[in-house]
């Protein structure tokens, strides 16, 4: 299995975003779709993929196909394929099933006929909250058996034990710092920071910090894995850290307290500063220009709507009194309360899907 099929996923409107990131990391040739971007490589490049790549959610490995008609030919040719060459009898699993388009269209009895096919005939052990999931699909009767790679979702660096009341994923924020154009060489401010999400996450591109060092990946359980390889891959010089200071603010004092602890745990707490004040009492950093990033409440969970356009509008005020030349992304899913800033945005990025909500990264040139 030199030649793999891999699948990264990712909240739809952001795979183009994810594509650029994987070419940076020296993975060849992404072909985006929708929810995902996928590439062809060995089992060191998925390693990689989860252990280097900050805007994938998921990495998924395709080990198999076949073409089904009826629930008794999936039967035998899962009976068949050959489990053992990935999985182990002794890692617990479970599967999940899609039908699309399909002849066989009841997604609980092909999930019955691949369990029977695991238990009876490979021998491997089923449980709810098994760490190793392997998903099969079956669209336009063929169907199709990948394996997540990843356990956990990527966005968990495992650093991060305070979480805000809504929170920005790791992964999400690492694709929209992507997408305004951060590559760790300038300063960033977020005025509305809760956990401490963008801060932290920039601070640990800027020092070099690669995202997975501190977690473990579902494909350490596999058959094929190789200890002894995957801890040389880990072994990383430390890069020296950049004079860059990365600045975070909230009104919660209790975000504030949490943000610092979780800076403390990603290694990054001489990096990042925070502070306990509103939006109107935020100062502009001395030093270099760079970029201001918030993710402000929306409304549609927390806050009242109508309450935030005074909020939204004290901090365009703020930041056109106070941070001339520096770039500014707001992201909500009110393109309303985005235009109630009084800032100039440029055209507009593709909404993205993320907690049942369609959010928008709005971005200026420097400011005026």
């Amino acid at each position: 299995m030199s030649d793999l099929d891999i699948f990264l996923s990712v909240a739809p409107g952001l795979e183009t975003v994810l594509a650029e990131e994987a070419i940076a990391a020296g993975f060849a040739d992404p072909v985006t779709s929708m929810g995902g971007v996928s590439f062809r490589g060995t089992w060191a490049d998925v390693w990689r993929a989860n252990l280097q790549l900050r805007g994938a959610a998921r990495v998924l490995v395709r080990i198999g196909s076949f073409r089904v008609m009826h629930l008794a030919q999936l039967d035998k040719r899962a009976r068949k394929f050959p489990w053992g060459d990935v999985l182990r009898k002794d890692v617990p699993l479970k599967v999940e099933v899609t039908c699309r388009k399909s002849k066989i269209y009841h997604d609980k009895a092909a999930r019955q006929r691949i369990e029977s096919a695991l238990t009876e005939d490979f021998g491997a052990t089923l449980a709810e909250d098994a760490p190793i999931t392997v998903k099969v699909r079956i669209e336009d009767d063929l169907c199709t058996i990948s394996i997540d790679t990843s356990g956990e979702s990527l966005h968990k660096r495992g650093h991060k034990s305070f979480v805000g009341k809504a929170p920005m994923r790791e992964n999400l924020a690492a694709l929209f710092l992507r997408q305004m154009g951060y590559n760790g060489s300038e300063p960033v401010v977020d005025p509305m920071c809760g956990s401490g999400t963008f801060v932290i996450e920039a601070a640990q591109i800027a020092a070099g910090l690669i995202p997975g060092r501190d977690r473990s990946f579902a494909f350490e359980l596999l058959s094929n894995f190789d200890a002894a390889a995957w801890d040389a891959m880990r072994a990383t010089t430390p890069t020296e850290r950049p004079a860059l200071t990365f600045y975070g603010s909230d009104r919660d004092a209790g975000a504030v307290k949490g943000a610092k602890e979780n800076a403390e745990r990603a290694g990054v707490a001489d990096m990042v500063t925070f502070a306990n004040h509103a939006v109107s009492d935020l100062p502009c950093p001395d030093g270099p220009k760079g970029i201001v990033i918030v993710n402000p409440p929306y409304g549609a969970r927390i806050g009242n709507k109508k309450l935030l356009y005074a909020v939204y509008g004290a901090l365009g005020k703020t930041l056109l009194e106070r941070f001339s030349g520096w770039r500014v992304g707001i992201i909500t899913s009110e393109p309303a309360l985005a235009h109630t800033t009084g800032l100039k945005f440029l055209p507009e990025n593709k909404p993205v899907s993320h907690g049942g909500l369609r959010i928008q990264l709005w971005q200026t040139a420097p400011l005026p």
